[in-house]
């Protein structure tokens, strides 16, 4: 997969709600559900704090990461805090398995106004539901949110047609 390119005319540093997939290098299924994974996840919150982001949703799934990160100050570095996260994460592996982690890049999608940034956040925690690994989101460890509790999220008001009902 080709690195893809930067938006242009977005600035990376102003309190923007980013949609976020990373996918490991050969679709790799590296993201276990008592190890690497927690490791991660723990990464990404971690990080999201230090660069001035809630992790409004995220999901890791066993070869692919999405998430959603909103700034929570001005100049929050979106493209810093991604950054780091992908060399904290890929290190780690490398470190343990002596093989890189990451394709190049990531995919990106600033939300707009209009977009309903909770609904997206269950889209998000689904994932798990709709690989046929659980039932609910609820059950699968490697999902959540700094702002909200998976319920929460669940129970988002359905908008746009990409749930199903329950």
């Amino acid at each position: 997969m080709a690195q893809p390119k930067r938006l242009s005319g977005i600035s990376y540093d102003r309190l923007y709600a980013y949609f976020v997939t990373s996918v490991t290098l050969n679709r790799i299924k590296a993201f276990d559900t008592t190890d690497f994974g927690p490791f991660v996840v723990e990464a990404l919150i971690d990080l999201g704090t230090k660069f001035c982001f809630e992790i409004s949703s995220y999901v890791v799934m066993p070869d692919h990461v999405h998430f959603v990160a909103t700034a929570i100050e001005d100049g929050a570095d979106f493209k810093g805090f991604v950054k780091a996260w992908k060399q904290k994460t890929g290190f780690e592996w490398s470190r343990r398995h002596g093989r890189r982690l990451w394709q190049h890049g990531y995919w990106e999608r600033v939300l707009r106004d209009n977009d309903n940034a909770l609904s997206l956040c269950r889209y998000i925690l689904e994932n798990p539901v709709r690989a046929g690994l659980v039932e609910h989101p609820i059950e699968y460890s490697l999902c959540g949110s700094t702002q909200y509790t998976v319920v929460e999220i669940c129970e988002a008001i359905q908008t746009n047609g990409w749930w199903r009902k329950n």
